[in-house]
Formats: C-alpha cells, structure tokens, sequence
C-alpha cells in the first residue's frame, strides 16, 4: 500500500521559513514526478511545485516563485519543499503527491497523495 507522508508544517511568523518533507513508502517513487500542492480554506487545490524523476527540473506556482525551493532524495524517497520569506497568504494544507509521469505540471496527472500538513503564517 502506497504512503506519503507530509511532516514539518506549522506555525510560523510572516517573513520565516519553513521546511516540509514528504516520505513516500510503498512503491519506489525514483522515477516518478513529485511535487507540493496547497489547499486554503474556501479555496481550491493550487500548484506549489513540482520536480521532476531525477532533481534537475522543477516548475513553481506565481505565487511562490523566488520563495520556495523543491528538492528530492531518492535514496530516501523522499521530497521536501523549503519556503522562505513566508506570507499569511501562504498559510493552507501543504499536501504531498506523486505521478505516474516522470515529470508534469498537471494537477490531474499526480495520482498519489499524502494527507496534507497544516502551515499557518501568523502576520
């Protein structure tokens, strides 16, 4: 049975930082696109990030750019999302997901989801 597993969210002061992993188990994600999605309140799912099978493509929600950076280790099957320069509008459910593709932008292409983890940006 497929797993990921979302950790490090929080609450954080505007302007910090904060870094989520997401451990998948289950299945070998290695050759697989991964990426970050958030959710707010009244809102729908939005594209955080993205990274493709083997690290050396990503692609950034508008909103983020410039902010986050996304990184995986697929020794440890496992990505991570670093966010900096946090605003109270980032403040959402970060969820983790996984594709069948070895790299997509597509929401609908990412099959695999975590459960998500709560970041709350204070102002």
């Amino acid at each position: 049975q497929v797993h990921l597993v979302e950790s490090g969210g929080g609450l954080v002061q505007a302007g910090g930082s904060l870094s989520l992993s997401c451990a998948a188990s289950g299945r070998d994600f290695s050759n697989s696109a991964m990426g970050w999605f958030r959710q707010s309140p009244g809102k729908g799912r939005e594209f955080v990030a993205v990274i493709n099978w083997n690290g050396r493509s990503t692609n950034y929600g508008d909103s983020v750019k410039g902010r986050v950076t996304i990184s995986r280790d697929n020794a440890k099957n496992t990505v991570y999302l670093r966010m900096g320069s946090l605003k109270p509008e980032d403040t959402a459910v970060y969820y983790c997901a996984a594709s069948g593709l070895s790299y997509s932008v597509v929401m609908a292409e990412y099959g695999y989801w975590g459960q998500g983890t709560q970041v709350t940006v204070s102002s």
